[in-house]
């Protein structure tokens, strides 16, 4: 980033949902995993696991019945699905060019789980716009029980 650039705004993810991913991603290794972000722009409430239907190490594609399954039941708590994330079982955190050729809602919150080896699961997301991917900060936030409808 240069001296001129500003800082991508952050997005708050419960600690929750941050679990939930990694802990699938690791269950799932060596497959890729999937699943959608459930909550508002600013807000991750919810990673809801998806079944991959590509079944593969490199690839992933998200069980359609499940996005709409989770759109239904976002909209009737007053959220709304906000993203998609998926793992890199043996890579890094950065999207690949099949992940930035087959992303196709722009504004959405594309994360990726990596479980490279040398370290801990290392977790990154950015939105699509246009043609290229922008990285997103992703801060962690502790979150108490909401209401329905409500976001951490």
């Amino acid at each position: 980033m240069t001296r001129h650039e500003a800082a991508p705004p952050a997005v708050r993810v419960a600690e929750s949902a941050m679990a939930a991913m990694i802990a699938q991603a690791r269950a799932e290794a060596p497959q890729e995993c999937c699943g959608l972000l459930i909550g508002t722009a600013e807000a991750i409430a919810e990673a809801r696991p998806a079944r991959n239907l590509r079944a593969s190490p490199t690839r992933y594609l998200l069980d359609p019945q499940a996005h709409f399954r989770a759109m239904r039941e976002a909209r009737e708590r007053g959220l709304a699905v906000v993203g998609a994330y998926h793992s890199h079982p043996t890579s890094a955190a950065e999207p690949s060019e099949t992940d930035l050729r087959e992303a196709s809602y722009p504004g959405f919150l594309y994360v990726i789980v990596s479980l490279a080896p040398g370290g801990g699961a290392a977790v990154r997301a950015y939105r699509l716009e246009a043609t290229r991917a922008h990285f997103q900060e992703i801060r962690l936030t502790s979150v108490k029980e909401t209401a329905p409808g409500g976001s951490p």
